[in-house]
């Protein structure tokens, strides 16, 4: 009963990836510490060798010298080494980076790809088709509404108001010939209703 009501454990987000540039950035450190101790044992060395030339002990000096140069030599590859790991360091997060990119762009391929199973091109070509029926439908309604008959259709209905009233035996009333009247520009000369009120 030792975790019934303690907390599960999570799992860790560290990746390997994570833990390689942990690594290198504190053996980075660790060669940045080497470096700091060896330039200052150089800077003591060089002071001491001055010293060992004034009281005239120059073999001693010279051997203390030629240890400087070997630690400096060993500085050198200290600095390359540093570079070199912060070029892994930085070759591995550019690496996390691209493969963030790779997996946005799989998941966003995956997306599309589903979108393309629900939708075909013939179910595009066909719905495309549907709507152009539709819309010219509307516009025959339209036309016939709005009074635009062809002369076939005019034709068609003054063929069947004839077959009505002769069936009917109603007399309609005679057309005049002439022309109607023109109707009055827009604003000007407009009839205005008249509007009366009851008390």
């Amino acid at each position: 009963m030792g975790n019934v009501f303690g907390k599960r454990k999570r799992a860790t987000r560290v990746t390997e990836q994570d833990r390689a540039v942990l690594q290198l950035k504190q053996q980075r450190d660790k060669l940045r510490q080497y470096q700091k101790r060896i330039t200052q044992q150089l800077e003591k060395e060089r002071l001491l060798a001055k010293q060992l030339l004034k009281d005239g002990k120059k073999e001693k000096a010279l051997l203390l010298l030629k240890k400087k140069r070997y630690q400096d030599q060993l500085l050198d590859k200290t600095e390359n080494q540093i570079s070199n790991l912060e070029r892994m360091v930085q070759d591995i997060e550019f690496a996390q980076i691209e493969m963030k990119v790779i997996e946005g762009l799989k998941v966003g391929n995956d997306c599309l790809k589903k979108m393309h199973e629900v939708m075909s091109i013939e179910e595009v070509e066909k719905i495309l088709d549907e709507t152009q029926d539709s819309i010219e439908y509307q516009r025959q309604i339209d036309d016939m509404l709005a009074g635009a008959l062809s002369q076939e259709d005019e034709d068609a209905v003054l063929a069947e108001l004839e077959a009505i009233t002769q069936e009917e035996g109603v007399a309609l009333p005679e057309v005049p010939e002439e022309p109607l009247p023109e109707l009055p520009k827009k604003g000007a000369g407009m009839w205005k209703p008249i509007v009366y009120f009851q008390s």
